[in-house]
């Protein structure tokens, strides 16, 4: 089957959707689970050490994104054989109900820390698999463009992936107001959004891959993911995005640590400088389509790698110099702009040659191979982040450490401009 010159707009809107309700959780929760979790963690609650409680909110958090790395390919490897819209319509059924019993495990009282914390975690890895869909998604979008403009499809998801992360947390912002500050608000809205969004999917998205190319029964296989990590074509493009999603998670996870050390900014004042992030990131989502049009990806792909390093490089200087008391807030605005550019354009580049490069009955798996590796980026960013972030009291060293992966990047740069599919 020959890819449409035109994709079909409704599988598009689908791919839109499922990135988004991705995101639009991660980004609802993400600002509220620490404050949500903490009274099980304390003396009315569990009363464990501060120390054990930064350990528990960081298994809610990272196992989010282990799930990600575990069933990315499994999801990948499955859409290949059944096709995708089964795999995407279980992926908005499971966020609906996960995100519900998040909601739900949040109104438990103290006294019943265990079963709450129980229930949270659940759901974070219930969401998590549900979540793992996105490499699927990407390869509706194989399905539906041609080589030419599979860099412009795929520009998709990143604009999706902005509107998720700006939108997710100003709805938990003013949602929170809205329900009157009850904490099933927020796993309520994400649920409710999902269920949107699988009852548009179940009306309109038809199934894209090809009956012709149909994979093979394996679907849990190490074997393969190591085969697709061997392609002498994908293999440096995945570990490119692996380093480039370590880099930009360091910037992720200490945002909000910056901005309070840096400019002593509230809680709230951190919801809109997310929304501000994944405004941008929409943005520049945006931007990339047409120029994806003219110039080929490994050049937009090596664009954004300067404008990240450059970016990042500026938010070094930004801690450096609050702390000595001369920071500046429009400074630190343009550098997190620069690199949030940036990201924009190294994402759909990377995603786009995997896409291209892979064999046409794989790119599920394939496809999935690569978003797993993000995930795993998306794990080891934030906690070396966060380490380097309160062992250095000028905080500047997790931006210094997300430049020098980006140099590692840089150097492997050669070898996919090299290749051609």
């Amino acid at each position: 089957m020959t890819p449409p010159t035109n994709p079909p707009r409704k599988a598009m809107l689908v791919v839109f959707l499922v990135v988004f309700i991705d995101l639009l959780g991660f980004g609802i929760v993400l600002p509220v689970m620490p404050r949500q979790a903490e009274p099980y963690l304390g003396e009315k609650g569990l009363a464990l050490s501060p120390a054990a409680a930064g350990v528990a909110i960081g298994v809610l958090f990272s196992v989010f994104s282990l799930m990600q790395f575990v069933f990315s390919p499994v999801w990948g490897r499955i859409s290949d054989r059944v096709g995708r819209r089964p795999v995407l319509l279980i992926s908005l059924l499971g966020s609906v109900v996960f995100y519900a019993l998040y909601g739900f495990a949040v109104t438990l009282p103290a006294e019943s820390a265990a079963l709450a914390l129980g229930l949270m975690l659940a759901a974070r890895i219930g969401a998590g698999v549900a979540g793992a869909s996105v490499g699927t998604a990407a390869a509706v979008i194989a399905d539906c463009t041609t080589p030419e403009r599979r860099a412009k499809g795929m520009a998709l998801i990143g604009i999706a992936f902005g509107a998720g992360f700006t939108f997710g947390p100003l709805i938990a912002y003013f949602g929170l107001a809205a329900f009157d500050q009850q904490p099933w608000g927020v796993g309520a809205l994400a649920s409710g959004l999902s269920l949107v969004a699988l009852l548009l999917a179940v009306g309109i998205f038809k199934e894209t891959r090809d009956p012709s190319n149909k994979a093979g029964k394996e679907f849990f296989s190490m074997a393969r993911t190591a085969e697709v990590l061997r392609m002498p074509t994908v293999g440096p493009l995945v570990l490119i995005y692996f380093l480039a999603i370590c880099a930009f998670a360091n910037l992720e996870a200490t945002l909000a640590l910056l901005t309070e050390a840096a400019f002593g900014m509230s809680v709230e004042d951190n919801f809109l400088v997310f929304a501000f992030v994944g405004a941008v990131l929409t943005f520049a989502g945006g931007l990339y389509r047409p120029l994806a049009k003219r110039g080929a990806e490994h050049r937009l792909l090596a664009t954004g790698l300067v404008l990240m390093i450059l970016g990042l490089a500026g938010m070094a200087g930004v801690a450096w110099t609050a702390d000595a008391g001369t920071g500046s807030k429009p400074m630190f605005y343009l550098a997190v702009s620069v690199a949030v550019v940036g990201f924009a354009f190294v994402n759909p580049s990377v995603s786009a040659l995997v896409s291209k490069r892979a064999d046409p009955a794989r790119q599920g798996e394939v496809l999935g191979v690569n978003q797993s590796f993000a995930s795993l980026g998306r794990i080891i960013g934030p906690f070396v982040g966060s380490v380097a972030f309160q062992a250095d009291p000028r905080h500047a060293t997790p931006y210094l450490l997300a430049v020098g992966l980006l140099l590692l990047v840089a150097a492997l740069l050669p070898r996919v401009r090299g290749e051609r599919p």
